[in-house]
């Protein structure tokens, strides 16, 4: 048994869920943050329970084969990426085990028996991301800072960019908006968000970049109705190539959302607007779109492959948020419903399905359990049986009232979309139980340098 405090030579045999090392001593395991398979390395217990314990690195003694220089100066720090130590091709391992090891630990199912394909990654596995939010706040030279928070804190990783944001043309447009952001709040004497004494105005700035209309977004969080001399701000940012809307955004609660209810646009058409596939979708500062738009066509590109969709489907798309995935079937299907609980991301579905001239999408809003059974019942049955469903639920997955209803319209096809595969195995697990069979699971890294791994996979009817 180890104690706190205890210095140890351990190699490194496996990664953990959440990207951590782990080596074994006689059969107890250590976890070791910022380690790699492979790695020997000496490590310091920090925390020792009866078969297991979390200790810290204090040096890597022999590198792992799969161990690369970090690009980013504050990796380590910064809760942001957690695998940028590793080889990109171990990442797609990592995470291909991952999702295999849930449907097994999770799901129940025989390892050898799931039918999986290979991991979808990607040619360039950095600068992808469409969407940044920084806190800001104080240094502890009590500068205006911003970056990003440290894992599960809410302390400040000061960063001067992000190898994971999104570029413009090689411009790391993030640090310009951000260092724009900083220089106003200073020539103005504007104070950023103070957590403990609630005080302040500059909370959060969010930004999101088009990958194909280069446009940009930015919408200043605060912790006032107003941000004062806002006009000021706007004169500054609109200097920036390809800016295209600017808001401010009110937040003053204390919890840990971001975003508040209330956004006042101050220049541009409040959206901006980008493309999947044939699809042009507007995209506001509260809109949810995937962070990853190059990784999205391939992803959404697997789901229309296993909806099978003839031209003669009813397709119903539950969870359908802005309507990316509903409009993106709808060419190939006879009529596309979908169905959200957040009205605004409705109201932004019925703008996007306009905006592409699809007709043949239906969008309602409420809560699919509720929603469904009643449209069923009030309208012709065969008009809206579906042929198909897709599900594409936020991390904690499906309640299992959904999947009731789900099984209930008796579809002939099951496309479920996840985030997280350990919910998805267990949802998979269900719908086996109640009359579906597993056909095929593809895993798709949207987010290279993370642990985070997106999974589609496709159900039909046991008797089919």
């Amino acid at each position: 048994m180890y104690q706190k405090n205890d210095e140890l030579i351990v190699t490194i045999e496996d990664q953990g869920v959440n990207g951590e090392g782990i080596g074994k001593e006689n059969g107890y395991a250590i976890f070791v943050k910022d380690t790699v398979i492979g790695d020997k390395c000496k490590v310091k217990i920090m925390k020792a329970k009866k078969n297991y314990a979390f200790a810290k690195l204090i040096e890597i003694i022999t590198p792992s084969e799969f161990r690369e220089e970090e690009k980013c100066p504050v990796a380590k720090q910064c809760g942001g990426c957690q695998l940028q130590a590793m080889s990109y091709d171990k990442q797609l391992d990592f995470k291909a085990n991952k999702v295999l090891n849930n449907f097994k630990r999770i799901g129940g199912f025989d390892i050898c028996q799931i039918p999986m394909k290979p991991i979808i990654g990607m040619e360039e596995p950095y600068y992808y991301r469409n969407k940044a939010q920084f806190p800001v706040g104080r240094n502890k030279d009590g500068e205006i800072a911003y970056g990003f928070y440290a894992g599960r804190t809410h302390s400040i990783i000061e960063t001067q960019g992000c190898v994971l944001g999104m570029r413009i043309d090689g411009r790391d447009v993030c640090k310009e908006i951000m260092d724009t952001v900083v220089s106003f709040m200073k020539e103005e004497n504007i104070e950023p968000y103070d957590e403990q004494t609630q005080a302040g105005y500059v909370r959060h700035v969010l930004i999101r970049i088009s990958e194909y209309t280069k446009q940009i977004m930015v919408c200043v969080v605060t912790n006032s109705d107003e941000l004062p001399k806002a006009n000021s701000l706007v004169e500054k940012l609109k200097k920036i190539p390809n800016m295209t809307s600017i808001s401010v955004n009110t937040n003053k609660e204390h919890g840990n959302v971001i975003m508040g209810s209330r956004t006042v646009h101050l220049f541009g058409p409040g959206y901006i607007e980008d493309v999947i596939g044939e699809n042009k979708f507007r995209i506001s500062p509260e809109s949810f779109f995937q962070v990853n738009s190059k990784q999205v066509e391939k992803l959404y590109g697997k789901a229309i492959e296993y909806a099978g969709l003839t031209g003669e489907d009813i397709v119903w798309d539950l969870y359908c948020g802005t309507g990316t995935i509903s409009l993106s079937m709808a060419e190939n299907a006879k009529k596309v419903y979908g169905v959200e609980i957040v009205k605004n991301a409705i109201e932004d579905a019925r703008n996007n399905a306009i905006i592409n001239n699809i007709e043949n999408v239906e969008f309602l809003v409420g809560a699919t359990e509720d929603i469904v059974p009643k449209y069923l019942n009030e309208n012709d049955g065969e008009e809206c049986h579906p042929d198909v469903i897709v599900v594409d639920p936020p991390r904690k997955g499906c309640d299992q009232k959904l999947l009731q209803t789900v099984v209930s319209m008796n579809p002939d096809r099951i496309v479920y979309v996840s985030c997280d595969s350990a919910t998805l195995a267990r949802d998979v697990a269900w719908l086996k139980e109640n009359g579906y069979k597993l056909k095929e699971v593809t895993p798709v890294d949207m987010f290279p340098q993370t642990v985070h791994v997106e999974t589609v996979v496709l159900m039909s009817r046991a008797d089919r």
